[in-house]
């Protein structure tokens, strides 16, 4: 039977550190982030240096229209670790965040963003949740984000939990510790926005034990945001409407 979720909050200190996972493969699905994409990935390489055995950084660039793709590629060049992962054309979030999850080949997976808005050191204090837990969700601490896209953020998950009963505070957060034996037993579909609604409400379905963990949130320095688009608003109730009948309502209840 699967457990209920659990919500635990930030640490107040510096903690002993927790012991490295066996293998990570870091997703940094991205579009136009030409001036965040360095910095992204040698942070992501530097976290999973520390915190685990093995590890891979993945870039998928979903069509990038500027150099996010050129810069992402002279990194995988020089370095064996980092994939780059590239679309020919602009498939939306879910599309990249999926090929992403294809070629991950380690025994968890970070699914995150390279827009530099967390702290992908934070995965450290994942680690002892990691132990029993099956996939591990963030929710954003002090959210940085315009007020516009905070109320649309805040009905969206109030939606989300209402139709679907997802024991999560955050959905979107992209800030997820996953098992790849997990997703290997997930088909996901969403090309959109949708994809985080899914991921969590297939994971509950098939019993993963889950837990949430605050992460803290930072301004977005360069680049654009793109989740108050409109179209990628209306992509994501479109694909909410056909996936409503494969999505049933958990069992379980926000702790």
């Amino acid at each position: 039977m699967a457990m209920q979720a659990v919500l635990t909050a930030p640490r107040e200190a510096p903690a002993r550190r927790a012991a490295v996972l066996p293998g990570l493969s870091i997703v940094l699905p991205c579009f136009n982030e030409e001036a965040n994409i360095g910095r992204a990935v040698r942070q992501a390489s530097d976290a999973a240096l520390r915190f685990s055995r093995r590890h891979e950084v993945i870039v998928v660039d979903d069509g990038s229209s500027d150099e996010t793709a050129l810069v992402a590629g002279r990194l995988a060049t020089h370095d064996r670790s980092i994939r780059l992962v590239m679309h020919a054309d602009n498939h939306g979030y879910g599309a990249a965040l999926r090929s992403g999850i294809r070629a991950a080949r380690m025994p968890w997976v970070l699914l995150t963003d390279a827009d530099l808005q967390f702290d992908l050191f934070e995965v450290e204090d994942f680690l002892p949740l990691a132990m029993s837990s099956d996939l591990i969700v963030g929710y954003r601490i002090a959210r940085q984000d315009p007020l516009g896209r905070r109320v649309n953020a805040a009905a969206w998950n109030w939606l989300m939990r209402c139709m679907f009963r997802l024991p999560v505070h955050d959905v979107d957060c992209a800030f997820k510790l996953v098992r790849r034996d997990l997703l290997e037993r997930i088909e996901l579909v969403s090309n959109g926005a949708m994809i985080s609604t899914e991921l969590i409400a297939k994971s509950l379905q098939l019993g993963a034990r889950l837990t949430e963990h605050g992460v803290h949130h930072m301004p977005r320095s360069a680049g654009e945001q793109s989740g108050s688009n409109p179209r990628v608003i209306l992509r994501a109730f479109v694909e909410l409407s056909h996936l409503r009948g494969a999505l049933r309502p958990t069992a379980h209840s926000a702790a």
